[in-house]
C-alpha cells in the first residue's frame, strides 16, 4: 500500500479524506470508490493521489473501486470551485455531481434468437414463431403476442435449442446527431445573429454572448445554428442547454428532433432513475452529445463540453435556494471558462448583469429586435383598478372581460396570467381575524379548491379545509381572501360557460408529460381560456392566442426586495409576449392599482431600454448589483434566545474589510420556519472585493452551537 488517495465524499465535509490504496487496485483521479466512513460505506471520488504512508496512524483502507465511469478532471475542478464560490463543502455539489451514478441501471433486457437448429417437429404455430423471430429482437413476451402463440410454444423452442434465450445489458448510448440537416430559413437579423455565434464556436476556446431578442423573434433556431457548428467542430464536442421549466421539455426537445433527426438526452427530475443512470454514464463515456436539461444537469460530467446555452438565462429558476446554493446561470459561465467551451445566455428579458457584462464588453452581445415573419409584439393596455374596478367580489374588470368577449367572438385565445397557485392566498376567519397559517412556521395556508384542502408552499403542509376556525370554534366562519388561478378559472367559466377553460400551474400539471398535453391543446386550439402562473408565461407558441390579460399586474412589486422591478417587468414581458406570435394581432390587458409605476410605464411603452436605463441608474448609486456584489447569511435555531445570544456574537466576529457593508442581524421576513426561528445579515461588497473569500473568513471564525445553523448565500435572489 504505496499510495495514499483522497477521496472526496458527498457529504457536508471541509475536505477530502485520506484513504490507503490496496495493492493492485491502481487507481486514477475520478475514478469512484466505496471509503469507510464510521460504520458506513459510502460512494466518494478519487481527487488526488500521492506516495507515501499513512503518518502517525494507520489509514482505512478503500473496499473496492466501483464499476462507474470516472468523473472527469473538469467535472472534479467544477465541482471544487462551485463550493469555493459558494462558501459550502466540496461534497454538496458532489452530491449532484453523483447523483446519476448512483441510481439504479435498466433491468437487462431479455431478447429471443434464432439459432439455426431445426425442430424436431414442425407446426403451424410453430412456424409462424420462427417467422416472427427472423431478423428480429424480441422478448419471449413480445414473440408470443407477434405469433400469435402461446408462451408454451415459445418455451418448447427455447428447450429444444431452436431458439435462444439471450441476456443484454441496456448500452449506455444515444443515436448521433445527424449533421447534415438544415435548419429553417432564417431572416436577416436571425442570420446574422448565428453567423457571429457560429463564428464565435468555430473559434474555440471560452467566449460568452448573450442572445438578445424580443418573444417570437426566434432565438432557438438561431443558437440550434451555434449548436450545429459546435458538434461539426468536434466529433466528440458535447453540447448542454439548460431551461428554466420542466414544461418547456418537451416542446425543445421537438425542435432538437426537427433539427438533428435524433432524441437529445433529458436531464431533470422527472426522469425515472434507470433513464437517469443512463443519461449519467452515456454522458461520462461520450455516448451523448446532446443534453436538454435543469439546472442540475450542469453537474453531469461531461468529457468532451464544447457549448453551454442558458435558454430564457434572466429566470429565477435558475437559482437553487435549498441545500446547496447556487445561480446555475452564472456557475455555467464558470464551467464553460474551465472547459474552454462556448456559452450562450438568451433571454427576450435579460438580467441586469448580464446586460452590464454585454455593455462592458465581457460578453458579445447579439440583438434580434424584431419578432420572425409578419409577427409583431402585441399592444399593451394599463386597466387603472381604481377607475374600472371588478364587481364585489370578482377578479376580472370590466374592459378586460369585454376584450375576453371580442376574443372567443372572434374564434381566438385568451391567457389570464396570475402568478399564484391555488384558489386564495390566504384563509381567515370572520368571527376572531385568526389567519391559518402552517404550524410552526409563519408561512400563510394556501386554500386549494379542487382538493379542498389547506396547503403551505414554503413547507409542504397539506390540512383538509376545516368547517370551523381552530381558534376560536366559529363554525362556517373561514373566508377565503384574494385570487389564485383557480379562483380566477372559477369565474372566468361562470362568465362563460360555453367556453373551454383549464389551468396551467404545478398544482395541475404534474409531470413534463401533462404539460406537453395541455400545450399542445392549447397550441391545436382545443382551449379557449387557459389560466396560467409562470409556467405558461415563457417559450410557448400559440398561434390562436390574441389576448393576454394579467389579472394582477403589481404582484410581484410587493414586498420590496432589491430585484422586484426587475422581475415584475421580466415576467410580464414573457406572459404578454404570447399574444400575437403569428399572422393575428395580439394585445395584453394588465389590471394594475399602480398605472404610474415606471414598470407599467415601461410595458405599456414597449421601451425596454428607458427602464433598464432607470433601474441601472438606481443599482448604482446604491452600489447594488450588477455594480456591486450582495451575500446574505441565514442563522435558525429552535431557542428564539440562544439565536439571539448567538447572532449578536457573530456580529461581532465579522471581518473589517474596506468596500464591505454588513447590515443586521434582523428578523427575517419569515421569522418562523418549521418551529426554527430566523435571523438574516445582509453583506454588500464593492466588485472588487472577493465576497467568497470574505464570507468564508467570517464562516471560520465562529463555531455555532449543535442546534444553531449557518446558511450562506451569496448572490441572494431571495429575501425571505
Amino acid at each position: 500500500m504505496s499510495r495514499i488517495a483522497s477521496v472526496l465524499l458527498p457529504m457536508p465535509l471541509p475536505e477530502a479524506f485520506d484513504y490507503a490504496e490496496p495493492e493492485g487496485m491502481e487507481l486514477a483521479v475520478g475514478d469512484q470508490v466505496a471509503a469507510p466512513l464510521g460504520p458506513r460505506l459510502l460512494r466518494g471520488v478519487v481527487v488526488a493521489l500521492r506516495e507515501g504512508a499513512g503518518g502517525n496512524r494507520p489509514l482505512k483502507v478503500i473496499e473496492s473501486k466501483l464499476d462507474s465511469p470516472p468523473l472527469p478532471p473538469g467535472a472534479i475542478e467544477f465541482v471544487q470551485w462551485a463550493a469555493r464560490y459558494s462558501v459550502d463543502a466540496p461534497g454538496q455539489p458532489l452530491a449532484i455531481a453523483i447523483r446519476g451514478a448512483r441510481a439504479p441501471k435498466a433491468k437487462p433486457e431479455k431478447i429471443i434468437e434464432v439459432t439455426g437448429v431445426p425442430p424436431g417437429r414442425s407446426t403451424p404455430a410453430r412456424l409462424k414463431v420462427l417467422e416472427a423471430a427472423a431478423g428480429q429482437r424480441l422478448s419471449p413476451a413480445d414473440l408470443a403476442r407477434a405469433a400469435g402463440v402461446s408462451p408454451g410454444v415459445i418455451k418448447g423452442l427455447i428447450d429444444e435449442g431452436v431458439l435462444a434465450l439471450r441476456v443484454i445489458e441496456a448500452e449506455a448510448r444515444f443515436d448521433a446527431p445527424d449533421l447534415s440537416r438544415k435548419g429553417h430559413e432564417l431572416n436577416a437579423s436571425q442570420a446574422a445573429a448565428a453567423a457571429a455565434l457560429v463564428s464565435m464556436v468555430d473559434e474555440g476556446g471560452f467566449n460568452v454572448a448573450l442572445l438578445d431578442g424580443v418573444t417570437g423573434s426566434g432565438k432557438t433556431e438561431v443558437y440550434l445554428e451555434a449548436v450545429a457548428a459546435a458538434l461539426a467542430r468536434d466529433p466528440e464536442a458535447q453540447v448542454l442547454v439548460m431551461l428554466p421549466e420542466i414544461a418547456l421539455t418537451q416542446a425543445v426537445i421537438a425542435r432538437f428532433v426537427e433539427r438533428f433527426g435524433v432524441m437529445p438526452a433529458e436531464w431533470h427530475s422527472d426522469i425515472a432513475p434507470p433513464m437517469r443512470r443512463k443519461v449519467w454514464d452515456a454522458v461520462a463515456t461520450g455516448g451523448c452529445r446532446i443534453v436538454i436539461g435543469a439546472r442540475s444537469a450542469l453537474f453531469l460530467p461531461f468529457i468532451k463540453l464544447g457549448l453551454i446555452v442558458v435558454d430564457e438565462e434572466h429566470d429565477g429558476s435558475y437559482k437553487q435556494d435549498e441545500g446547496f446554493i447556487y445561480q446555475a446561470r452564472d456557475l455555467s459561465v464558470a464551467r464553460g471558462k474551465i472547459e474552454g467551451a462556448s456559452v450562450i445566455l438568451a433571454s427576450a428579458t435579460p438580467s441586469l448583469e448580464s446586460l452590464r457584462n454585454a455593455e462592458t464588453g465581457r460578453y458579445r452581445w447579439l440583438k434580434l429586435s424584431s419578432r420572425h415573419g409578419i409577427a409583431r409584439l402585441p399592444d399593451i393596455t394599463l386597466i387603472d383598478l381604481k377607475e374600472t374596478p371588478p364587481e364585489t367580489g370578482r377578479w376580472l374588470s370590466p374592459p378586460l372581460v369585454k376584450a375576453m368577449i371580442e376574443t372567443l367572438a372572434a374564434g381566438e385565445q385568451t391567457l389570464l396570467f396570475l402568478n399564484r397557485r391555488g384558489y386564495a392566498p390566504l384563509v381567515l376567519c370572520k368571527a376572531c381575524g385568526e389567519r391559518m397559517t402552517s404550524p410552526d412556521t409563519d408561512s400563510w395556508l394556501v386554500e386549494h379548491r379542487y382538493s379542498n384542502r389547506l396547503v403551505c408552499h414554503l413547507t409542504g403542509f397539506s390540512m383538509p379545509k376545516p368547517d370551523k376556525c381552530p381558534h376560536c370554534g366559529a363554525k362556517d366562519s373561514l373566508t377565503s381572501i384574494g385570487p389564485g388561478v383557480e379562483r380566477v378559472e372559477e369565474e372566468a367559466r361562470m362568465l362563460f360557460p360555453e367556453a373551454r377553460v383549464a389551468v396551467f400551474s404545478s398544482d395541475t400539471v404534474w409531470d413534463a408529460k401533462e404539460a406537453r398535453r395541455l400545450v399542445d391543446s392549447m397550441a391545436q386550439g382545443e382551449i379557449d381560456i387557459l389560466v396560467a402562473t409562470q409556467a405558461a408565461a415563457k417559450g410557448h407558441n400559440f398561434p390562436k392566442l390574441t389576448l393576454v390579460g394579467v389579472v394582477d399586474a403589481d404582484l410581484g412589486l410587493r414586498g420590496g426586495d432589491l430585484r422586484a422591478s426587475e422581475r415584475t417587468y421580466q415576467l410580464l414581458a414573457q406572459a404578454t409576449g404570447r399574444a400575437g406570435r403569428r399572422d393575428r394581432p395580439g394585445r395584453a390587458l394588465l389590471q394594475t392599482y399602480a398605472p404610474e409605476h415606471a414598470v407599467m410605464q415601461a410595458l405599456k411603452a414597449q421601451d425596454r431600454d428607458a427602464f433598464i436605463e432607470a433601474e441601472m441608474a438606481e443599482r448604482e448609486i446604491m452600489k447594488l448589483p450588477p455594480f456591486g456584489r450582495l451575500g446574505a447569511i441565514v442563522v435558525s435555531g429552535p431557542d428564539a434566545q440562544a439565536l439571539e445570544a448567538f447572532v449578536r456574537l457573530m456580529a461581532q466576529a465579522a471581518p473589517n474589510a474596506e468596500g464591505v457593508e454588513v447590515y443586521g442581524p434582523a428578523d427575517a421576513p419569515l421569522a418562523l420556519i418549521r418551529g426554527r426561528r430566523r435571523k438574516r445579515f445582509l453583506i454588500r461588497a464593492d466588485r472588487s472585493v472577493d465576497l467568497s473569500a470574505y464570507l468564508a473568513t467570517w464562516r471560520a471564525r465562529i463555531r455555532p452551537p449543535g442546534a444553531i445553523r449557518i446558511s450562506i448565500d451569496v448572490d441572494p435572489y431571495s429575501f425571505l
